[in-house]
C-alpha cells in the first residue's frame, strides 16, 4: 500500500520544544508526540525531521551524548500496515509480537486499533497490562516458560498461552491447571530469515501424544498454534502448515476436544505481505470453517518500515593507500563506473554499531544501507566515495558496512540515517563497552487517523 501525503494548512501545524520556524518537531522523553502536517510524503517528512534535529548539534560545543544516534518514528506508517492487514487478511486478527519492538507508542496505537498482543515474558505482559489492555488480548506465546512467569500469568489473568512438550504440560498443571492453551506445531521453516523450528515445536506423531496427555491432565486445550519462521520467504510453507493444524484439529476431536482456535504465527514482511496473505486465506477456506477463531504474531511487517535511525560520525580513516578489490556494484544501489566515483576511500565510525541499534545486522541477518543526511561539505557532492562503517566499540565484529559508495567526503560530525530499523533493533540493543542501550525517538504521525487515536 502505498503511503499517502498529508495535506494540511501548515498553519496548523503544532510546534513545542522547536523553533516556530521549523516544520516539524516532537516532543522530547515524556512519550508525547506531535502531529507533523507539511504536504510532504511521509519519508520526505522523517527526512526533514531528522535534518532539522540533527542540524542542531554542534559537535564541536556539544555536551557528552548530545550527539547520540536518534530516531524519527512514523506511527502513520503503522497505521497503513493495519489497515493493509484487515484489507488482505479480514478473518485474521493480528496478536502483535511485542519482542519485536516493544515501543509504547506502537503498542498504544495497536491497542487502539483493537489488535491483540504476543507476549513472551512477564515484563512484556505487565507492559502491555499497564497501557490498560485486557488481559484477553494478550498470548503467551512462549512454548517453554519459567514458573514463576506462569503463576504470574494466572494472578493477572493472561490465560491463553502455548506449549509443545510433556514437561510444559506439567508445568501448566502445576501452575496454572485453568489455562486455555495451545499446541505449538512443527513447521518448515527452512526458506526463513530467521528458523524457529529448530527450537520450537511438536511433530505431528508427538503432537497427537500430547493432546492424550492433556486429556489426561485435564488441561483445556483450546487451539494449535505454528509459525513459518520470522521473515519467511515460501508462502506456501503456510499451505503446509494449515494442513498440518487441521490435521491436529482433527485429532484433538478423537480426544474429546472442540478446538475453536488458530495461531498462525508471524513471518510475514512488508513485501511479500500480499503474496503470503492470498495463500494463507486460501488454506483457510479449504480446511478451517468460520466459526473457527484465525489469530496471527506479526512483528516486523508493523514496525521495520516505520523507524528511521539518525547517526554521528565521529571519526573517520583515510585507507586510499591500502589495496582494495575493485567492484563492479555496491550497495549504494546502482553499477559505479570509475568516471563517477573519487579515488579516495575511508573508514567511518559511527556512534552506534551492532552492539546498539544495529544489532539487526547480528541477531536478524539485515544488510541496512547508509544514506547522507548531512554533510559540512558539499564541493564533491557528485562524486562517489568508496567506505566502509564502523561502530564505536572496542570489537572488531563491531561493523555496519564492510563496503559501500556514498556521495562525496564525508567528515567527522556528519550525519548518516539508515531507513527501516523498527524491527530487532533498539529492543537488543546492549550497554556493551559503556555505551547507552537507550536512544531518543521523535514521533511523528502521516496519517490522521492514528493521530486522532494517539491524541498528536
Amino acid at each position: 500500500m502505498a503511503p499517502s501525503a498529508i495535506l494540511l494548512n501548515p498553519e496548523d501545524t503544532i510546534i513545542e520544544n522547536y523553533d516556530k520556524n521549523n516544520l516539524l518537531v516532537s516532543n522530547h522523553g515524556d512519550g508525547k508526540s506531535i502531529y507533523a502536517n507539511t504536504g510532504l510524503a511521509p519519508k520526505e517528512i522523517v527526512k526533514q525531521i531528522l535534518l532539522e534535529r540533527a542540524s542542531r548539534i554542534d559537535t564541536d560545543a556539544c555536551d557528552p551524548d548530545e550527539e547520540n544516534a536518534f530516531y524519527v518514528a512514523d506511527l502513520g506508517e503503522v497505521y497503513r500496515q493495519h489497515m493493509r492487514w484487515k484489507t488482505n487478511l479480514p478473518r485474521v486478527k493480528p496478536f502483535y509480537a511485542v519482542k519485536c519492538n516493544p515501543d509504547e507508542e506502537v503498542i498504544k496505537l495497536l491497542a487502539a486499533l483493537g489488535s491483540g498482543f504476543d507476549c513472551a515474558s512477564k515484563t512484556e505482559i505487565d507492559q502491555v497490562l499497564g497501557l490498560g489492555v485486557d488481559p484477553s488480548r494478550i498470548i503467551y506465546a512462549q512454548p517453554c516458560k519459567t514458573k514463576s512467569y506462569l503463576r504470574h500469568a494466572a494472578n493477572v489473568g493472561v490465560s491463553q498461552m502455548t506449549f509443545d512438550n510433556a514437561d510444559e504440560l506439567y508445568k501448566i498443571r502445576s501452575c496454572y491447571p485453568n489455562a486455555e492453551i495451545v499446541l505449538r506445531i512443527l513447521t518448515d521453516d527452512s526458506a526463513s530469515l530467521c528458523r524457529l523450528s529448530t527450537k520450537f515445536g511438536a511433530d505431528l506423531e508427538t503432537a497427537a501424544d500430547l493432546l492424550r496427555l492433556a486429556k489426561e491432565l485435564d488441561l483445556n486445550v483450546v487451539g494449535v498454534s505454528f509459525h513459518v519462521g520470522s521473515g519467511a520467504a515460501d508462502p506456501s510453507a503456510f499451505t503446509k502448515a494449515v494442513t498440518d493444524a487441521k490435521w491436529v484439529f482433527d485429532q484433538a476431536a478423537t480426544n474429546g476436544y472442540d478446538l475453536k482456535l488458530l495461531d498462525v504465527g508471524g513471518g510475514f514482511t512488508d513485501e511479500t505481505f500480499e503474496v503470503f496473505a492470498a495463500k494463507l486465506n486460501d488454506a483457510l477456506v479449504d480446511h478451517f470453517p468460520p466459526h473457527v477463531r484465525v489469530i496471527a504474531e506479526p512483528g516486523r511487517y508493523y514496525t521495520a518500515n516505520a523507524f528511521t535511525l539518525a547517526t554521528n560520525i565521529i571519526a573517520r580513516r583515510d585507507v586510499s593507500s591500502l589495496p582494495s578489490t575493485p567492484r563492479s556494484s555496491d550497495s549504494y544501489g546502482s553499477d559505479v563506473s570509475a568516471a563517477s566515483t573519487s579515488e579516495k576511500s575511508y573508514m567511518l565510525y559511527l556512534n552506534d554499531g551492532v552492539y546498539g541499534n544495529f544489532s539487526n545486522i547480528i541477531f536478524d541477518h539485515q544488510h541496512p544501507t547508509a544514506q547522507v543526511l548531512h554533510s559540512n561539505r558539499a564541493a564533491d557532492q557528485d562524486k562517489l566515495v568508496e567506505y566502509s562503517i564502523w561502530g564505536p566499540t572496542c570489537d572488531g565484529i563491531d561493523v555496519i558496512s564492510e563496503h559501500c559508495y556514498l556521495p562525496g567526503t564525508l567528515d567527522i560530525g556528519d550525519w548518516l540515517f539508515f531507513e527501516n530499523m523498527g524491527a530487532y533493533t533498539k529492543c537488543s540493543a546492549t550497554r556493551f563497552n559503556g555505551f547507552k542501550d537507550t536512544h531518543e525517538a521523535i514521533y511523528i504521525s502521516s496519517e490522521p487517523g492514528a493521530s486522532a487515536l494517539l491524541g498528536y
